[in-house]
């Protein structure tokens, strides 16, 4: 199986993820796209969060109807602050004869050399790079000091490009503290349930 794991916070999920692990799912011939909702990620430690099951709840309501997406509860359900090199090592383990893909934003990748173990990340999964349409190609040169030419390459041959939309969960959950419409931005069924559960507004 050829199996991409998307990481990140969901606060809340919008339209965007979901072009984004649906353009790479096409790209890399992906069989399913697992979305990884994080339980304290370590760049956002010091930040207020929706409660996991509440955002574990909209994904699922996001994906629902796509039969390659899923959402996986992993890193909530192991708690604290989790590394990227965790996740895919718990993976690794778990479904040894899988392909592993970690979808990331392109403006990311120049970091990676700085993430905990991340010669790790690179062999344990392909890093899948996703770009706006427009902006250059990132810089793939910066990872020479944790992956071989090789893996270089290959995650150069799986970068994506996607249309430039600006949609952000920050934008979102502003809108909805200032009393704006959040329609088209996220899907109609999570749309309601921010409406429902009265999500954001007093932030």
């Amino acid at each position: 199986m050829r199996l991409g794991l998307f990481g990140g916070t969901f606060d809340p999920v919008h339209l965007g993820h979901l072009i984004l692990a649906e353009l790479c799912r096409e790209k890399c011939r992906l069989d399913e796209i697992w979305f990884l909702p994080a339980s304290v990620p370590p760049h956002k430690s010091d930040s207020w969060l929706t409660p996991a099951e509440t955002r574990i709840e909209m994904l699922k309501l996001a994906v629902t109807g796509n039969e390659h997406f899923a959402v996986n509860r992993y890193e909530v359900d192991r708690g604290g602050v989790n590394y990227t090199v965790n996740t895919l090592r718990h993976f690794h383990a778990e479904l040894p004869e899988a392909q592993l893909f970690f979808l990331m934003g392109a403006d990311m990748l120049h970091d990676l050399p700085n993430w905990r173990e991340s010669t790790a990340i690179c062999e344990l999964a392909t890093i899948v790079s996703v770009r706006r349409a427009g902006l250059p190609e990132p810089e793939f040169g910066n990872l020479t000091q944790v992956a071989s030419t090789e893996q270089i390459e290959k995650f150069r041959r799986h970068q994506v490009e996607m249309p430039a939309i600006e949609i952000s969960s920050t934008d979102i959950r502003q809108r909805v503290r200032q009393g704006h419409t959040i329609r088209y931005l996220t899907t109609p069924a999570v749309e309601q349930f921010i409406s429902t559960h009265g999500l954001y507004a007093n932030q």
